[in-house]
């Protein structure tokens, strides 16, 4: 739901911002791949660069920082869960420039706290009527049930 909600957004708000990126399953990706290949990953597609090389993660937060504190950019992290992350992707709002935004994902509203987040939002979970046309529209793509499929 979290992750589905924000590339919806992202899809409706990302045209307002000057660059825009969406790091999906940072967790995942960080834990596999390590830090430095996400801040590749994101300063590529907000600088519009093939080929990123940095030596570090320090360097990364560096270039980061440098490169995008004039930019208005929307940087969606989702699924986010340890700090290390956060620090290493959008450290703080100077990052970036003026009307810039960042939205993060995560089941841990610590992590959100540590990193002093303004504003949060909580997904609530979607009711049985919700989450089966939720299903209905991902299996199917669209809002009707094929007949033959009705008892399943």
């Amino acid at each position: 739901g979290k992750t589905t909600l924000a590339l919806a957004i992202y899809n409706l708000i990302a045209d307002c911002f000057d660059r825009f990126c969406f790091l999906q399953n940072v967790s995942e990706k960080s834990n596999k791949h390590g830090l430095e290949h996400l801040q590749k990953i994101l300063l590529s597609k907000i600088l519009g660069e093939k080929h990123i090389n940095l030596a570090s993660e320090h360097e990364g937060i560096s270039m980061i920082q440098q490169r995008l504190q004039r930019k208005k950019v929307l940087l969606i992290l989702d699924d986010v869960d340890k700090c290390e992350q956060l620090q290493a992707l959008a450290g703080s709002p100077d990052w970036f420039g003026p009307g810039s935004r960042v939205i993060i994902t995560t089941r841990d509203t610590q992590l959100l706290a540590s990193h002093q987040v303004k504003r949060t939002y909580e997904v609530k979970t979607l009711n049985r009527e919700h989450a089966l046309q939720l299903l209905i529209w991902k299996a199917f793509k669209t809002g009707h049930v094929d007949q033959s499929y009705e008892d399943v």
